[in-house]
């Protein structure tokens, strides 16, 4: 009995010693989401700047749209956010007016907005940039840089979206004037590309939801949608991006981002 007691033990430890490991590495929720969302941000780094062309259309409660006409340059900044610039060429009450932004890791982002009815530049306070995009349904949060840094991470599920499998993941903005207390994400996991997010505001109800359209490959392994819908449940208003004529490598530089050359952007 002593003997057939000892190697009842001996199994029990052995057992354990193998059980330990799986258990002790096993990843939470908040490591999985983290670890997709990384994923996703390695796969869309390496492309240097790209420029392209913006429609936008806008359209309210009863239907009645309008359009606008953008060009944007984006730069890829090494350690820091990207650096973007919009110049609108129409209609012609806007014509002439361009946002600029540099991004930021973790620090708010620095954005700037040139009137030309005005004939002047202003700069969007923090405070402010959970508001409206020249009249569309995209916040100025919504256009900066979306660094991994500026979040925290949950993964809640696998899903099916757009006849694919999906991880769906939470994140939570670590900004304190962020518009939203969370977005949920649809990620496909061929390709780590984000296929629908939903926006919650402040008061955590369902505030709008982005669903992103026909993705082309550029750059061998660069992926960009053609188009990008986001809808307001709380309004039924809507705005639809069409992304024309992506250009990879242009040549953009630090210099084609100066906030003293805003009036100027062309």
């Amino acid at each position: 009995m002593p003997a057939m007691r000892n190697k009842t033990i001996s199994l029990g430890l052995l057992i354990c010693a193998f059980l330990f490991p799986i258990y002790s590495f096993a990843q939470t929720a908040e490591e999985r989401g983290l670890e997709i969302s990384q994923e996703a941000d390695r796969r869309n780094n390496g492309y240097d700047d790209f420029r392209a062309d913006m429609q936008m259309i806008l359209k309210n409660r009863k239907g009645d749209q309008s359009t606008r006409l953008i060009r944007i340059w984006t730069l890829e900044v090494n350690n820091d956010g990207d650096k973007g610039l919009s110049i609108f060429d129409e209609p012609g009450d806007v014509k002439g007016t361009a946002m600029l932004t540099h991004s930021h890791k973790v620090n708010p982002d620095d954005q700037w907005l040139y009137l030309p009815a005005l004939k002047r530049v202003k700069r969007i306070a923090s405070r402010n940039k959970s508001g409206p995009y020249m009249g569309s349904e995209f916040s100025f949060e919504d256009l900066g840089s979306q660094e991994v840094e500026k979040y925290t991470y949950k993964y809640i599920r696998d899903d099916e979206c757009n006849g694919m499998q999906c991880f769906v993941v939470e994140r939570y903005p670590l900004d304190k004037y962020s518009g939203y207390t969370r977005q949920v994400s649809w990620i496909d996991k061929d390709e780590y590309r984000p296929q629908k997010t939903e926006f919650y505001d402040r008061k955590d109800s369902l505030l709008k939801t982005l669903t992103f359209i026909g993705y082309k490959k550029y750059l061998e392994n660069h992926w960009r949608p053609d188009e990008m819908y986001m809808v307001n449940h709380q309004t039924g208003k809507s705005t639809l991006i069409k992304w024309k004529n992506y250009r990879f490598r242009t040549g953009l530089t630090d210099k084609d981002f100066q906030v003293s050359d805003l009036k100027r952007a062309r």
